[in-house]
């Protein structure tokens, strides 16, 4: 193969990489907020063959059981009511536990421990960082992730019982 060719053949896969890039994000951040603006913690979203693996890394919180979910709205303004109800395109009833379930941006309940801190992965195979999808975390309003006061009960609709938000973050 010329040289010359070689280089052509080598533009043309690096611009279709390219054009097929920002269609499909890999990663996506989050700094995650309580009512008074204190920063309570972070997340890292990765692109996993068959969802999203969350990576959760939280200081601060009040210990017990809390519940955790996408939100469909990328604004937090306190008391995170901004946030909207959980990511649901699909239409689905709330709760992990319900045959007609569940909302894509359903995840387990956190158990934070007495120090308050908690480093966790969770996977979601509801959703995607795949642009242009209906359940993609990249929506035209945004999404964020929420935690909650109390646990969720993984079957009330439409929240699951889960209390006040007390940390918001817009996923990035």
């Amino acid at each position: 193969m010329s040289k010359l060719r070689h280089m052509g053949f080598a533009l043309t896969a690096a611009l279709a990489i390219a054009a097929a890039g920002p269609a499909f994000a890999q990663s996506a951040q989050v700094t995650l907020k309580a009512a008074d603006g204190k920063d309570v913690g972070t997340a890292a979203l990765s692109a996993i063959p068959n969802g999203v693996l969350v990576t959760l890394s939280v200081k601060g919180l009040p210990p017990g059981e809390h519940a955790f979910h996408v939100h469909a709205v990328g604004k937090c303004e306190p008391p995170f009511t901004t946030a909207g109800g959980h990511f649901n395109p699909a239409s689905k009833k709330h709760g992990l536990m319900v045959g007609e379930g569940a909302h894509a941006g359903d995840m387990p309940n956190l158990h934070v421990p007495a120090s308050g801190e908690l480093t966790i992965e969770v996977v979601n195979t509801l959703v995607t960082l795949e642009k242009g999808k209906a359940n993609s975390v990249y929506q035209p309003d945004g999404t964020a992730l929420v935690i909650h006061a109390g646990k969720d009960d993984y079957k009330s609709d439409p929240a699951g019982n889960a209390g006040d938000r007390i940390a918001c973050g817009v996923i990035q």
